[in-house]
C-alpha cells in the first residue's frame, strides 16, 4: 500500500514539474518529463507489486499498460523531434563551433572555386578575356586579379 502511494506522489510531482516546464515554453523537455512521470503510476496501475495475483483479468492493469504505452509513445515522439532538429541545444552549439571554415577569402561573398564537373561531363568552356582597349572593365579586372581569379 505504501509503495503505491509513493509512486503516485512521485508521478504527481513529476507531472507538476512538466507543467511548469511547459509554461516556460520548453515543450520537448516538458513532454519528456511527463513521460518519466507516467512510468511509476503505470507500474502501480499494472500491479507489478501484486503481479501474480490478478494482472491478466484486471481492467486497471490493462489501463496501466495503456499508460505505459502512452509513456513510450511520448518518448518516441520526443526522440523523433530531437533527431529532426539535429539533437539537443548543446549538440547543435557544439556542431556550430566545430564546423569547418568555408573555402572563401575573408570578405569574399562566394567561394573562389566552382563545383567540379560530374563524371562524364566536360568542364564549361572558358570565356575570352575582355578586349585590351576597354577601359570600362579595367578596374574590375584589377579586382579579380587581386583575388586571384
Amino acid at each position: 500500500m505504501i509503495a503505491e502511494t509513493v509512486c503516485s506522489a512521485v508521478a504527481a510531482a513529476g507531472l507538476g514539474i512538466a507543467v511548469v516546464t511547459a509554461y516556460r515554453k520548453r515543450y520537448l523537455t516538458a513532454t519528456r518529463i511527463a513521460a518519466y512521470a507516467l512510468v511509476p503510476i503505470g507500474l502501480v496501475m499494472t500491479g507489478v507489486v501484486e503481479w501474480l495475483a490478478d494482472t491478466a483479468f484486471s481492467p486497471t492493469a490493462w489501463a496501466g499498460f495503456g499508460v505505459l504505452g502512452l509513456s513510450w509513445l511520448l518518448f518516441a515522439t520526443t526522440r523523433t523531434v530531437e533527431r529532426r532538429r539535429g539533437g539537443t541545444r548543446k549538440e547543435r552549439k557544439a556542431a556550430r563551433e566545430s564546423a569547418a571554415p568555408a573555402a572563401t577569402a575573408p570578405g569574399a561573398s562566394a567561394p573562389a572555386l566552382g563545383q567540379a564537373p560530374s563524371r562524364g561531363q566536360s568542364p564549361a568552356p572558358r570565356q575570352k578575356p575582355a578586349a585590351q582597349g576597354d577601359d570600362d572593365f579595367s578596374d574590375i579586372e584589377a579586382i579579380l586579379k587581386k583575388h586571384g581569379i
